[in-house]
């Protein structure tokens, strides 16, 4: 059986809506202008779906003339960065020199989620490395949660949504890689793989928080589904995992297609 890469997803603005890829550079950091983006409050830290799941209903998307923003009732909104302001940020318990988009920006975002907000990005000086009880020196990454990578297989989304007894999209557990021809959570047992001509160290299980559970069409909060079924069999400790963290090793291109080798 052959397994592929069927999907490759990209999140400009963290925990914003999410753009579906043909085809993708990898840099430094993973996808390019992956999590390149990120919302915080009043006090710098950092804003999620956790908090405030109307922000589903963002949709970023990268253009020739820079980032737009578009969401229901809102003109849509062409930034470039017009501002040098530095403004030291707080992701969980990293600290971050980020520098501030755009005051147009913050005022579009604090009227559409009725809080007050403030569009950061990560500048190429700016490194904020990978956990580094899972990874190499030299590894980094934008303002992902903690790792430049998310995978997912298709089955084991198709086992999910039999248990359930409901389908859920894809999109609800935002990975950035999706794969198929392989069995259910298969991807548990990966520890290096390649993509194409890009290798990738398969290094921590991905524990899941309540963003699951926010319809991306709404904005809202419906139940605990999944988070619910998969606690009846995926869970350790307190927490719930799918999915697995990628770190890459080198810096090339990603195209939905590619065949998807396991290593070990």
């Amino acid at each position: 059986m052959s397994i592929v890469l069927s999907g490759l997803y990209r999140y400009p603005v963290k925990s914003l809506r999410g753009e579906r890829l043909a085809s993708m550079q990898v840099d430094a950091r993973g996808l390019l202008y992956d999590r390149h983006w990120m919302l915080v409050d009043e006090e710098s830290r950092f804003l999620t779906q956790r908090e405030l799941p109307r922000m589903a209903l963002v949709r970023p998307r990268i253009e020739e003339s820079g980032l737009v923003l578009g969401a229901p009732g809102m003109p849509d909104l062409q930034l470039q960065a017009d501002s040098r302001e530095a403004l030291q940020v707080q992701i969980w318990r990293d600290l971050c020199t980020a520098r501030v988009m755009s005051r147009r920006a913050d005022q579009w975002l604090s009227k559409f989620l009725d809080t007050p907000c403030r569009l950061v990005y990560l500048p190429q000086e700016q490194v904020r490395r990978v956990d580094q009880d899972y990874a190499q020196r030299e590894d980094q990454v934008g303002f992902a949660d903690g790792f430049p990578f998310l995978l997912i297989s298709r089955a084991s989304l198709g086992d999910l949504n039999r248990r359930m007894g409901r389908s859920l999209p894809m999109e609800r557990f935002r990975p950035n890689l999706v794969v198929e021809g392989c069995e259910a959570y298969a991807e548990d047992g990966w520890k290096r793989i390649r993509i194409g001509d890009l290798e990738f160290r398969v290094v921590k299980p991905c524990s899941r928080c309540a963003i699951p559970t926010v319809d991306p069409e709404t904005g809202e909060r419906r139940g605990k589904e999944p988070l619910k079924t998969l606690a009846t069999y995926r869970k350790q400790g307190n927490n719930v995992y799918f999915g697995q963290n990628l770190i890459h090793d080198a810096q090339g291109w990603l195209q939905t297609g590619l065949p998807v080798e396991v290593l070990e």
